[in-house]
């Protein structure tokens, strides 16, 4: 019985674009692992960007950073 936990910043993935990424790990764990999709849990958490760090900074100065602004 597989859950996988998946992370992403609260920036507008849409609800299509979150059923797509439930639908390819699911289907990774099937061909990968031999899962079956009835017992696979795919949980998507939301998190803001001020509460996300990346090298020590918060998200969104990494990225100012990054992109030389």
């Amino acid at each position: 019985m597989p859950y996988v936990n998946v992370k992403i910043t609260r920036e507008g993935a849409t609800p299509a674009q979150k059923a797509q990424i439930i639908a390819g790990i699911t289907d990774l764990l099937v061909k990968v692992l031999d899962k079956s999709p009835a017992t696979t849990f795919v949980v998507l958490d939301e998190v803001e960007l001020e509460d996300w760090g990346i090298g020590g900074l918060p998200a969104g100065e990494y990225r100012r950073q990054q992109l030389g602004e």
